[in-house]
């Protein structure tokens, strides 16, 4: 069961995400001109790269979530690909490899959730819309999208992505922890591997559709 539903999870979130990048309006805007794939290709990697004028924090950080990110390809090449594709628990180089830049990534995913938490915290323009319905339904005196300023709502989901990352790190990394001491037995060190594995399924899904949206916000600035 938990094959099919993480296979069908992760490609629902792919297939979601290519839609809306074509369907979405932005996506429209930011797409190369005909005969200027290459340059709409170049400038999507570019995207990784570290602008000049960035501060030194501003350098560290860029780093840090370039690390994360690569970490968190290998870990989830490593983690998922022997389970769903193969069938199997992870085993041999693998799980050597799984183990070594686990640390790491928690490393960098505690870095990132020091210094970006300021830059995402929830404000009142963040999804209009949201803010216009709470207004007709509640008495709460909440300012107008003139007043605040227009805002997208692809913002407000970025930052529920990122405190969904913050969030699922902790059960990700404290299940597979625990489960390697020898404080439980083998029924509780199966039940915290399987948490680890669910865990790791929706914590993949918030991954990919923060950085689907935090490339979009770049290309768009």
């Amino acid at each position: 069961m938990f094959q099919t539903i993480a296979i069908l999870a992760l490609l629902v979130t792919l297939v979601g995400i290519i839609i809306h990048w074509f369907a979405s309006p932005a996506a429209l805007k930011s797409r190369p001109a005909a005969g200027g794939g290459d340059r709409g290709i170049v400038r999507l990697f570019s995207l990784l790269l570290i602008e000049q004028r960035s501060s030194l924090l501003g350098v560290l950080k860029m780093l840090c979530y370039l690390v994360a990110m690569v970490c968190f390809v290998v870990l989830a090449f490593t983690g998922f690909w022997p389970v769903l594709v193969q069938g199997r628990h992870i085993t041999g180089w693998p799980m050597m490899i799984h183990a070594t830049f686990a640390p790491v990534f928690a490393i960098c995913l505690a870095i990132l959730a020091i210094t970006w938490a300021g830059g995402n915290r929830f404000e009142k323009s963040d999804c209009p819309w949201l803010w216009r319905f709470l207004r007709r339904v509640t008495n709460l005196r909440i300012p107008t999208e003139d007043q605040e300023g227009p805002r997208n709502c692809e913002l407000a989901l970025k930052k529920l992505m990122f405190w969904a990352i913050i969030v699922l790190s902790l059960p990700l990394i404290l299940s597979i922890i625990l489960s390697m001491l020898p404080l439980f037995g083998t029924p509780m060190q199966e039940c915290l591997l399987g948490l680890h594995r669910w865990t790791a399924v929706v914590f993949a899904v918030a991954v990919l559709i923060h950085t689907y949206l935090a490339v979009r916000a770049r290309m768009a600035g």
